[in-house]
Parts: structure tokens; sequence; C-alpha cells
């Protein structure tokens, strides 16, 4: 949509951003089985813009399970559909926390990861958590003068 780019012939990185955002949350969803929020957007890294005529593909994966919130990674890709070329775009790893009908924490199923994918990025995703918990422990922290 044209609303949709810059002068540049580029995709806006808010549109892409929205379109990540909404990916992650149906399989947060799925996942869940009831509502979910957007808890934190971890990293969300352009690697390359995409631009008018490409096909956008988001590829969302469940990444963690805790005990209300769930990480999920995203890959972007932007395809050429003149010449077949795909690239990959953009990555962001989002947290979604479930929710009940008075809008607290609501637990979530848990998952077993079996395939050597799955469970490669639940271990990068744990890490991702301590290392979370760190910077949050660090905001708290009154600064040094």
């Amino acid at each position: 949509m044209p609303t949709d780019t810059n002068p540049a012939g580029n995709v806006h990185g808010g549109v892409i951003m929205k379109h990540i955002d909404n990916s992650a949350g149906i399989v947060a969803h799925r996942h869940a089985r009831a509502n979910v929020v957007t808890a934190s957007i971890d990293r969300l890294d352009f690697h390359y813009p995409a631009f008018v005529g490409e096909l956008l593909t988001f590829k969302a994966s469940l990444n963690y399970v805790g005990r209300s919130s769930m990480e999920i990674g995203v890959r972007v890709e932007a395809e050429n559909l003149l010449s077949g070329d795909v690239r990959h775009i953009a990555s962001a790893y989002l947290t979604f926390v479930s929710l009940d009908e008075n809008h607290k924490p609501r637990a979530v199923p848990p998952v077993v990861f079996e395939s050597g994918d799955e469970c490669r990025r639940n271990q990068e995703a744990m890490e991702r958590i301590k290392m979370r918990r760190l910077e949050k422990q660090k905001e708290k922290m009154p600064a040094d003068c």
C-alpha cells in the first residue's frame, strides 16, 4: 500500500513491526487458547529494507513457555517475485502474557520441544530470559554517582 512506504520505496519499519506483533500474537493465542497481550519486544533487528512489490513472509515460532508467559520468535523474509530471491530482512523476539477474564496473568499449557531446532530455540530463549532478569535487577539498583 502506498501509505505503508516512504518516498524511497521502502516499507516503513513500523508497518513491519505491526505485522511482527500480529504474527507473534497469533502463535501465542493459539498456544494459550486465551486472551494474550504483548508484554515486551526484547529485540527487533532490521537487517535489510523491504521494497515495494516484494512479498513479505512472517515466520513465527513458540520458543519458550513459562507459567503465564511465552516467548515468540519472528523471522521476516522478503521475496522478489520477479527473480525469486528471498532475503532475511528482520528478526524479533516478543514476550506475551496470557490473561484471564479479570485481566490477570493466567497459566498457559506446558509444551514439549522435540525437534533439534525447537530445543535450540528454547535454550536460546532461556538465555535471553536470564539476561532480561539481570537487566531488570540492574534497573532497580540505585545509580552510583
